[in-house]
């Protein structure tokens, strides 16, 4: 908070790094409200934003979550492009940005969703073809390791006896 007399008031970098955060979006905090607010004057709020230009960039899109651009989003549905614009540039964010959100907000509803009955029949389906597959692998192992026994065993019996058609 304030140091000094009102005349020259000087604030702890705490309070102002407080204050700039409150600017940030999403929040709905304006210059002037601020300035209402705290009784600093506007051209001592204007002078912290510059020069804390650094953090009030598309960094700070990033941190907005999906409610609040959703909220965004609602704030904006009615307004006019000059509206629109003033708006933007209070929350520090774009256009483009609130158009990409009403966008990606329209398209949430618009994704087909099947039937759970049906998901559920077609998973069960499914799941018989590959048990159905599974005993037809074992079966076909199985014949092709007696085949394999089997070929073995003539191996053997021919090394013993030794070939018959030889005789």
């Amino acid at each position: 908070m304030p140091k000094n007399n009102k005349k020259n008031r000087s604030y702890t970098k705490e309070f102002r790094k407080s204050v700039l955060k409150r600017l940030e979006p999403p929040t709905k905090d304006t210059l002037s409200s601020l300035s209402k607010e705290l009784g600093i004057p506007k051209t001592t709020l204007y002078g912290w934003v510059r020069n804390n230009k650094g953090t009030r960039t598309s960094k700070a899109i990033s941190k907005w979550t999906s409610q609040d651009k959703f909220q965004a989003v609602l704030e904006t549905s009615t307004l006019t492009e000059t509206e629109l614009a003033e708006y933007c540039r209070r929350k520090g964010i774009y256009v483009d940005d609130i158009k990409n959100w009403k966008e990606q907000c329209l398209k949430a509803n618009t994704s087909s969703s099947e039937d759970p009955k049906k998901l559920k029949e077609s998973l069960k389906e499914e799941k018989n073809k590959t048990k159905q597959l599974e005993k037809e692998l074992n079966l076909k192992e199985k014949a092709l390791a007696e085949t394999a026994a089997l070929l073995v065993l003539r191996k053997k019996a021919n090394a013993i006896l030794g070939d018959q058609e030889e005789e």
